[in-house]
């Protein structure tokens, strides 16, 4: 566990560093909140009528609305129920949003920090993760959501989505297939699956939006940022449809946020956890190893 320690304390850091080189501002904004994002997929964690957040992106896209060009932050969210080999109810996350940048930008920012972090922790042009060697020197994987279904599932993109079970092929068939032997992106997710992100204006089916792996590890998750208050409103209550649909509470409307918005400038935002990161560069397989205590040992 020391050395793992160490390694989680080298590897912030490094982010920090990265990001102030890059003239970023590093912000902090408020863990405990009366409004959280209305998600379908997310249980909050609630205390004394407000919502621990599960990712600072509400108040950090509020600041970009007040003039902040470029800001990061790395902070604790809560997610109720989460627990496992790469789960937990308490995790760190870095996220980060740049006025004027695209996905695109967020995967070649995703790029250099990988390189930079590696760099600082001397591992030159790879990872060592498990039984696989990752080359960061080579061209890193990219692939469509459509084509990974086409080159890895037992069906179609389309009868996953009528059937439902999109989020089990994603996990049992294609995530084992994604960053094996370099990092990858797996990008252009159906616009049902992406309530925050703006659309492709090619096709507005698919989303501006992408995941990235490590050896088969999720790693983050950023997009173009949606920046119509009137959709952006609409999406919102679909999720709580959803969630409504599946006997989980409906969450309140952020109207402030709806309000900020408005003003926001086109913009892209990223959220990266790094207990997973960091597991990938202690090389281990189980999340635990790289938390000073886990739920467990409270």
């Amino acid at each position: 566990m020391h050395k793992q320690l160490e390694i989680r304390s080298f590897v912030i850091q490094a982010i920090r560093d990265f990001f102030t080189l890059n003239h970023y501002l590093e912000v902090e904004t408020p863990i405990r909140s009366p409004n959280i994002i209305p998600e379908a997929n997310i249980e909050p964690v609630t205390t004394e009528g407000c919502y621990l957040q599960a990712s600072p992106e509400l108040y950090m896209k509020r600041l970009l609305s007040k003039g902040f060009d470029k800001i990061f932050q790395i902070c604790k969210c809560f997610r109720k129920n989460e627990s496992g080999p790469h789960h937990l109810p308490e995790l760190t996350m870095l996220e980060w949003y740049t006025k004027d940048d695209t996905y695109f930008d967020l995967m070649a920012q995703c790029k250099e920090l990988i390189n930079f972090i590696a760099a600082r922790l001397g591992l030159g042009n790879q990872i060592k993760y498990q039984d696989r060697t990752i080359a960061l020197d080579r061209q890193w994987q990219t692939i469509t959501v459509e084509q990974a279904f086409e080159n890895f599932a037992d069906k179609s993109l389309g009868r996953a989505l009528n059937d439902n079970c999109f989020d089990e092929i994603i996990s049992f068939q294609i995530e084992p297939c994604l960053g094996n032997k370099t990092p990858a992106f797996l990008c252009d997710y159906p616009a049902s699956l992406a309530s925050l992100s703006k659309l492709k204006p090619e096709n507005t089916e698919y989303a501006q939006r992408f995941e990235f792996y490590i050896a088969g590890i999720e790693l983050a998750n950023g997009f173009s940022e949606l920046i119509d208050p009137v959709e952006q409103k609409l999406r919102f209550e679909k999720e709580n449809h959803i969630r409504h649909f599946n006997n989980m509470n409906s969450l309140p409307m952020p109207d402030k946020f709806l309000k900020d918005i408005e003003t926001m400038p086109e913009c892209a935002g990223i959220a990266l956890g790094i207990d997973r990161l960091v597991m990938i560069f202690c090389n281990t397989d189980s999340i635990d190893d790289v938390v000073a205590f886990t739920p467990e040992s409270l």
